[in-house]
């Protein structure tokens, strides 16, 4: 009886333990920083080597990663600044180990009161996609969380 009862504690024990396994988490971060003197808008992304190479199918160590990373970037990544698309100028990435670094911006941009960000990195191939934004306009303070569903989003100052 005994022995039954320790068989059967094991089986409960690796239930839970299994039960509470860290699901894998997705997420992307990007910040955003408006530069007063040249009225740009400069964007940093970070995310997962390892996600960015099975979405373009591209080892991360080919010689095109670097290009196809900032072409997929303009296709999943818009702005609009008081209602009106702006183009994207995608300056450079890197790959730092398991972190993939893009960074872009938005010229010609005068005062904010509307910045609608359109943020799908990631999504098509992982549904549960978080993709965090930080914006800092002037001394203020902005957050997004996109994600499937929800790729867009705006914020007023």
């Amino acid at each position: 009886m005994k022995k039954k009862i320790n068989i059967i504690g094991v089986f409960m024990m690796l239930f839970m333990i299994m039960s509470f396994t860290v699901h894998q988490f997705q997420s992307s971060l990007t910040k955003v920083d408006y530069i007063e003197g040249s009225k740009t808008l400069k964007f940093t992304t970070k995310v997962s080597t390892e996600q960015m190479a099975n979405v373009l199918k591209i080892n991360s160590g080919a010689a095109n990663f670097k290009g196809e990373v900032e072409k997929y970037i303009s296709r999943n990544f818009s702005v609009s600044v008081n209602g009106e698309h702006k183009s994207l100028n995608v300056n450079n990435s890197q790959v730092n180990g398991e972190t993939v670094f893009i960074y872009f911006e938005v010229s010609n941009v005068q005062n904010i009161s509307t910045l609608s960000i359109r943020n799908s990195i990631l999504t098509e191939a992982y549904p549960k996609q978080m993709n965090l934004v930080n914006i800092a306009y002037k001394g203020t303070q902005k957050n997004m969380v996109l994600q499937k569903g929800k790729e867009s989003s705006e914020v007023s100052f």
